[in-house]
Formats: C-alpha cells, structure tokens, sequence
C-alpha cells in the first residue's frame, strides 16, 4: 500500500509539521532504529580513530544521528528541509558540535569545495525520488544533489546513506546519479534475507575506486555489532581504564562536549547554572 511510505503523501517539509516531528522524535522505537542505523553509518565512514571529523548529517530530523556523532566525538552541520524537525534539535542548544541548516537537498549543497571529511543520511534520499510539483525532475535533482555534495567533500572521503528503496528502479536511478556526479561505490545490505533486519546503504567514495566494506550477516551479527558499540562505549569514558561511563545529558558529558569543542577552536556557550538539568516534558 502507497500509504504505509511517507514520501507519498507530499513533501517532507509539509508531511514532518509539529505534530508528526514531535511524535517521531518522541518514540523510542524510531529512536533506537535510527540510532543503531546510524551508528551502522559512521562505521561505513571507516575514518580515521585518532581525528576529529567535520561531518554533514543530510536530512538530519530531530537530531537522533547527530547524537551519534556527537558521541563518537566528531563535530558536525546537519541539513534538514522540516523547521519543526530542526526546531526539536535545536532544543538541545548545549551541544556546541553542531550546526542546523534548514534546506532542501535537491536543491544543492551551499557548503565550500573539500568541507567536509564524511556525510552520512538516514531515511531520507528516498525522498528525492518523488516530484512534488510540476516543477521538479527527481532525476534532475538528485544530479543537482549529487554533483553538489561531491564539491564539498574531501578527496578520499566517503558518504553514506541508508535508504529504504522502493522497488530495484529506485535504486538505479540514485545510484546512476551519484556515478554520473563522480562518486564510485555501491549498496551494502545488511541482512538480507531478514525481513525485518534487512538494511540497505549506499556508500559513497570520492577519489580512487575502493573496495565496498562487507555487509552484516546473521553469523556476523554478533562480532560486528560488538564492535560498533564497542566504539560507542569508547567515547563516553573517563581516560583512565576501568572508570564509570559518563551518562549522556549529565553535566559531566555536557562539560567534556564543551572543552573538547573549545579544544577545537569553536565558540562555545559560557557554563550555566541549568547544564545538564533535565527539562520539562512538553506535551
């Protein structure tokens, strides 16, 4: 049924309005979906462990992969054509390694040659896919997104993009418009004979052809997993071998977010009285 996708009832920006933004946000089944996808992603980037990355989260939403970056220490913008969504991220305005940027991917990116060191999208390219008005090419605009993208990102770096592809045209048509803009790479599908399980990414590389990482399987599930929390687990600790893990929201994780951030030269906002406090439940 056309109703169960999203993307077929209009435009993002109408379709994610208050009320939807605030329900998706809110559920955590969506929330822990998406922050497994996008822990799945960043792995998919392979950076380097010992640098910062300046990353760009397309399609960003509520902030749920951004908070996956943040965890894993790297600082990012995130993109997202949905005020209200943005408006729910930027409710967390203690984090200081993000930036929101309200726009519609298929118009380009307005970001400078060689930004950024990786970008990663969940559940959003497929979105592209459909024309709104009479206006929009969903081809020409997927190229018009693709070209732009590869301007801003740096040589040898890589962008990812989980997807939920309608039917195997869908991914033709996005795949055909990423090579035609100069990225090589591929889709890697997680799971794939799971119904339930199975996730589809299309990673993305700049700069010479490399071979595509390995897809999760039913045997690998437990070792691979394993070591994306492992890296999860990693940046929450204290430095010293056998410390208690920060708690994400503490005042603790607020201050090490902002001295790493001030290690980095960003402007940063002064330490507050109410860091760290838990806010009230909006209903």
């Amino acid at each position: 049924m056309s109703n169960q996708r999203p993307e077929h009832t209009g435009p993002p920006e109408l379709y994610y309005n208050e009320t939807e933004s605030s329900k998706y946000a809110s559920n955590s089944h969506i929330v822990k979906i998406q922050t497994d996808m996008a822990e799945r992603a960043i792995e998919l980037l392979a950076l380097p462990e010992d640098k910062v990355g300046y990353l760009l989260d397309l399609g960003c939403g509520s902030g749920i992969s951004g908070d996956v970056i943040t965890a894993h220490g790297h600082v990012w913008v995130g993109l997202d054509v949905s005020l209200p969504m943005l408006q729910i991220n930027k409710e967390d305005d203690e984090d200081p390694t993000k930036d929101l940027i309200l726009r519609d991917m298929g118009s380009g990116m307005p970001f400078r040659a060689g930004t950024f060191d990786g970008a990663i999208s969940i559940s959003a390219i497929q979105w592209l896919c459909h024309a709104n008005s009479s206006d929009q090419n969903p081809r020409k605009r997927l190229h018009r997104f693709f070209q732009s993208l590869y301007a801003c990102m740096g040589r040898g770096t890589r962008a990812v993009f989980q997807f939920y592809p309608e039917n195997e045209q869908q991914s033709d048509l996005i795949m055909s418009q990423a090579m035609r803009a100069g990225f090589n790479g591929g889709l890697v599908v997680d799971f794939p004979t799971s119904t339930k399980a199975k996730k589809v990414y299309l990673v993305l590389m700049t700069g010479g052809v490399q071979q595509l990482p390995k897809a999760l399987t039913e045997e690998s599930e437990a070792a691979e997993r394993g070591q994306v929390q492992n890296i999860g687990r990693r940046v929450f600790q204290t430095g010293k071998k056998g410390k208690e893990r920060i708690v994400k929201g503490s005042k603790a994780w607020i201050d090490a977010k902002r001295e790493r951030a001030q290690k980095q030269g960003r402007d940063v906002r002064e330490e507050s009285k109410y860091s760290g406090r838990k806010r009230k439940t909006k209903w």
